[in-house]
């Protein structure tokens, strides 16, 4: 691990979002590609794993992203905690409109239950984009998350860094699969499941490489950057994660997936940090 922390502490920050995100990707596309090898996914083992995204983008958002943005914020008191108050407001909000004008479809919701503004989009292309909805506040983390360090900003570190990209490759695994099986479920190939599943990660290095060029570009913005980035996943969480885990009868079983994510997430963040 110490090799790995020494090769991106060593080059340029916007390459090193790009790669670990790749990385995060990457890991994405190896969940989606287990649809090649089983037909079905058993709902408890589908709501343990999305209970387990929800804990890694819970303790994350506190770990890696409010706690540096706040510790690295100027004045005392109630004036240290304001980057972190209205960055993490305004991403809430920016994933708030997001959520309500792109078409998308959660996992373990009917056709009918649709969101964002009307389209004769196929349910595949809903099923996708909702995943996509999740993945970008991720990859923008990262992102800011290495600018910061490159900045020389205190409580931004290259090893919480990597373990915000590392806790997030983790839950994508699993995202990848989910995703991947309910489209073989509504008729696709094994290969048109897997292409769809994949790409819902697409957009990671993209929001990551934005994320860190905003912060070298706009030093001051980076304790907003950070909190942007918590507000933004925590509103995926309540919105989009923690719901489709509340439709069936395995909740306890998401719940725990959910506490061990958060584990495994704070885990890696005070290790390597």
């Amino acid at each position: 691990m110490k090799e790995i922390i020494d090769y991106f502490e060593a080059i340029d920050p916007i390459l090193a979002a790009f790669y670990a995100t790749l990385f995060t990707w990457g890991l994405t596309a190896l969940g989606a590609a287990l649809v090649f090898f089983f037909k079905t996914m058993n709902r408890a083992v589908l709501d343990g794993m999305l209970g387990f995204t929800g804990g890694v983008m819970v303790a994350a958002s506190f770990w890696s992203l409010l706690a540096p943005g706040i510790e690295m914020s100027p004045g005392e008191g109630f004036v240290k905690v304001i980057p972190a108050a209205v960055g993490f407001l305004l991403g809430a909000l920016f994933l708030f409109a997001l959520d309500k004008v792109l078409p998308h479809l959660h996992i373990n919701f009917k056709e009918n239950e649709k969101e964002g503004i009307k389209t004769p989009w196929h349910k595949t292309t809903l099923l996708t984009l909702a995943i996509t909805l999740h993945n970008i506040p991720e990859g923008l983390a990262v992102g800011v998350l290495f600018g910061g360090v490159a900045a020389g900003f205190d409580g931004a570190t290259i090893g919480g860094a990597v373990a915000l990209a590392l806790g997030i490759g983790l839950q994508n695994f699993p995202e990848g699969f989910a995703v991947a099986m309910p489209l073989r479920r509504q008729g696709l190939s094994r290969r048109k499941s897997f292409m769809f599943g994949q790409a819902s990660a697409l957009v990671e290095p993209i929001a990551a490489v934005l994320g860190a060029w905003a912060v070298l570009t706009f030093q001051p913005i980076l304790p907003y950057a950070l909190s942007f980035a918590a507000g933004a996943m925590i509103f995926v969480v309540v919105e989009e994660v923690i719901p489709e885990t509340q439709q069936d009868k395995f909740t306890d079983i998401a719940t725990m997936g959910f506490i061990g994510g958060f584990i495994i997430m704070m885990a890696l963040d005070v290790g390597l940090s």
